[in-house]
């Protein structure tokens, strides 16, 4: 059911779908995409052998629109996001969706859904969601003879409950994806492959599970559905996992920018150890959906390692923090094209 902006309570969103009046719809037919269009439409209609239904054979990316104090609703890194879409295309055999009409489709569906972009300071956003999917009639295990782009968006709050209030994670002894498999993509199996070990965590009262490689079990891989950032106690280094299998985070390479170019940090892509979080005054998960959200303490086995502090934030994390999502807001310049206008007119 279509929900009236008029009636949203903009400070208290969850992370939840809420239908907006507007999507975009693309299809690839006989080998080429045709023109897309606007839809109001919520379903979609596919025919029940379509390999997308029986063998996964989709790709999803994740994108955020802010509204500025200017009121100027902004996309942060759009193109990185069309580049994704694309190498998680190329993994599961579909046909990529090309750059420049990424971008548009995406500004399209924003600027249609302008009444539906958060106020300035209610710390909201306009989730949007791009999705290639095969469908059409294919019963055996091969790539489907036509697929659809379809991009929807809603207004969205923190993924992790409290925002920047810090959470704990648990250890988990499930694998999220191996190493020469379709970790490095943004694909549904990886995140169906989590939906039990994210279940085991929240039964006991945890915000997600932190998952260690699929070969030794000890080095972290990836904090749910976010990426992991690590600061040393002194300060000076932000360390993240480095591994085959880790989805590339576009909030994780632009923190790790920020940190060696505005902050003047020492910054790795480096295996980190399950046995070695001592070495680090403070932790954080990142990613589109989790911004920077400051980990308070991770439980693997019987032990619990808090970072900073279970209730305050660390001065780093809040740093990179208020950095990030002042450019992703409008309100501190970025480098040259992290931010694109979406035009109203």
């Amino acid at each position: 059911m279509l929900t009236d902006p008029k009636t949203i309570d903009w400070q208290h969103l969850g992370f939840e779908y809420m239908q907006t009046p507007y999507r975009f719809e693309a299809h690839w037919r006989d080998g080429a995409w045709e023109p897309g269009q606007l839809t109001k439409d919520p379903n979609m209609t596919m025919n029940e052998s379509s390999p997308i239904l029986h063998y996964g054979q989709g790709a999803f990316e994740g994108m955020k629109a802010y509204r500025a104090k200017d009121g100027r609703i902004l996309l942060f890194r759009p193109d990185q996001n069309a580049q994704r879409l694309q190498h998680s295309a190329d993994r599961l055999l579909m046909p990529e969706y090309p750059t420049d009409d990424f971008l548009n489709a995406v500004k399209l569906v924003v600027a249609a859904n302008a009444d539906y972009v958060p106020p300035y300071g209610t710390g909201a956003t306009l989730y949007i969601r791009p999705l290639l999917i095969g469908v059409g009639e294919n019963i055996g295990v091969h790539p489907a003879p036509e697929y659809v782009l379809r991009i929807f968006a809603m207004p969205v709050g923190p993924y992790f409950k409290g925002g920047l209030t810090p959470t704990s994670f648990l250890v988990v002894d499930y694998d999220r994806a191996a190493h020469n498999g379709t970790g490095q993509s943004k694909v549904g199996g990886n995140y169906a492959a989590s939906l039990l070990a994210g279940q085991e965590a929240h039964t006991h009262h945890f915000s997600d599970a932190i998952y260690l490689d699929p070969v030794h079990h000890r080095y972290i891989e990836e904090v749910g559905s976010a990426n992991f950032l690590a600061f040393t106690k002194d300060g000076k280094t932000l360390k993240t996992p480095k591994s085959p299998s880790i989805l590339p985070s576009i909030t994780k390479y632009s923190s790790l920018y920020l940190a060696e170019h505005v902050l003047g940090m020492k910054t790795e892509e480096t295996r980190i150890s399950i046995d070695e979080l001592d070495e680090f005054g403070e932790a954080a998960a990142c990613g589109t959906a989790a911004v920077i959200s400051p980990i308070a303490g991770i439980q693997y086995g019987d032990h619990y390692h808090v970072f900073y502090d279970e209730k305050k934030v660390g001065p780093i994390t809040h740093k990179l923090y208020d950095l990030l999502t002042g450019i992703q807001f409008g309100d501190v310049d970025g480098p040259a094209g992290w931010v694109q206008e979406v035009p109203l007119t």
